[in-house]
Order: structure tokens, then C-alpha cells, then sequence
């Protein structure tokens, strides 16, 4: 006899779990880290890599929603690799994961595209909460949720301590250059935005390259973060640029 009364119990829906490349060069902490993000049912890693070219090549391939990426690993530095990675419009979020870091880095990535920044040291429940934020679409430094992601950039800015910048013989304008070739420029977005021609682009890149000894865009990008020549990455308006 038909029960009009019964309603019917609904399967659980079960979400599929977040996707991760963890990107780091130390095989102990890389092993570990993995390890630990498994042992929660709603992570999965996907892939591991152990410097910067290689995370490229993984991301491109796996599409991984979140990428835990180290700072300072060989070939590619994390802030190159993110700057790359956010010039290919990738939809992974980016959490950078470091052993030390100054207030000018967390400022950079954070400019550059990065939605969270974690210590090494910190415990393992900040990370799976700094996840957790991230992938809800709000930003995480340290050990805190970020809700006001100008304001937290305006403070960081304020406090960090101005250095003394060598300028290896670099003119005004070349300084300018390279500050948009970290935010993802082409040369044709930089002839538009200083209104010169592509040419003269490609002029004021050959001086660069002489006066600091690098062969491409890559290797000025290291040296340029190395050296802190820009005061600030400045985003492309494309984010195609290359």
C-alpha cells in the first residue's frame, strides 16, 4: 500500500576534492607536506614539482585548482613562477609556501596574483585553514584571513623598510620598463603605455640586458627580484601578455 507520508532520503552529495600541485625543492618537506595534505579526504595532490619551469609544465597539464608553491626553488624563483603563471590566466589559486619571507615579498606576491602566504613553521591546522579561505575566494597571510586585501597591502607597504637600490647604470626609464615587464607586459603593451614605438622598446631591452648581463625577460626577471630594481611588479591589463 502506497505511503503518500514517506519522502524519500536524498543521497549525500559528495564534492570532489580540491586538487593540488604542491612545488617545492626539498624532497623531505615536499614528501611530508603531501603526506599530510592526503590524509584529508576532501585533498588530493596531483602532482609534485621540485622548481619553478617544472610547476609551469604541471599546472598547464593538470589544471589543479590550488598550487602550494615555495619561494625560493632552483631555475625559476616562486615569484617569477607566479608571475608566469598568472601571465597564462590559469585558474589555479596560489598559495605561497615559504620558510622566511620579508614584508616587500608577501607585498609582491600578493600583487602579483598570490591568494595566500603560509609559513613553513606554522601548524598544520593554519595551512588546511589557509586552504580552506583561499578556496572560498578570500586571501591568507600568516596566520590570518585577510578581509581587506588593499588595506592589508597599504599596511605591509608602510611598513617595510625602504633599501638602498643599486641602479647598475640604469636610467630612469629602463627602471620603468623592467617594473612592467615584471607585471607581465609585452613589448607592444610597453609602447603603448610610455607612447614610444616597439622599436624603441626593443632598444631600451638590449641596453638592460647589457648593463645587467642577462640573455631574456626570465633572467631579468630574477635578477630584477633578486636586486629589488622595481618598487613594485605593475599588472598587465592583459593578462595574455608574455
Amino acid at each position: 500500500m502506497r505511503n503518500d507520508n514517506v519522502v524519500p532520503i536524498m543521497p549525500a552529495r559528495h564534492h570532489a576534492p580540491i586538487r593540488i600541485v604542491v612545488a617545492d625543492d626539498h624532497p623531505i618537506f615536499r614528501e611530508g607536506l603531501i603526506k599530510l595534505l592526503e590524509a584529508k579526504p576532501d585533498l588530493q595532490v596531483v602532482g609534485a614539482a621540485a622548481d619553478g619551469a617544472d610547476t609551469l609544465a604541471l599546472v598547464a597539464k593538470l589544471e589543479p585548482d590550488l598550487v602550494l608553491l615555495d619561494l625560493s626553488m632552483p631555475r625559476m624563483t616562486g615569484l617569477v613562477a607566479l608571475r608566469e603563471l598568472r601571465s597564462q590566466a590559469v585558474r589555479a589559486r596560489i598559495i605561497l609556501v615559504t620558510a622566511s619571507i620579508e614584508r616587500s615579498e608577501i607585498v609582491a606576491g600578493l600583487q602579483l596574483g598570490a591568494q595566500g602566504v603560509v609559513l613553513k613553521e606554522s601548524a598544520s591546522d593554519v595551512l588546511f585553514k589557509s586552504i580552506r579561505a583561499v578556496m572560498a575566494g578570500q586571501y591568507w597571510v600568516g596566520r590570518n584571513r585577510v578581509s581587506d586585501l588593499s588595506a592589508t597591502l597599504r599596511d605591509l607597504s608602510s611598513a617595510c623598510a625602504k633599501p638602498t637600490r643599486k641602479q647598475f647604470g640604469l636610467t630612469p626609464r629602463e627602471l620603468e620598463i623592467i617594473g612592467v615587464i615584471l607585471g607581465g607586459y609585452s613589448n607592444n603593451d610597453i609602447a603603448n603605455r610610455f607612447t614610444i614605438s616597439e622599436k624603441t622598446v626593443k632598444h631600451h631591452l638590449t641596453n638592460i640586458f647589457d648593463k645587467l648581463g642577462v640573455s631574456n625577460r626570465l633572467e631579468l626577471a630574477l635578477f630584477a627580484l633578486h636586486h629589488n630594481l622595481a618598487e613594485a611588479p605593475v599588472p598587465s591589463e592583459n593578462p595574455k601578455a608574455s
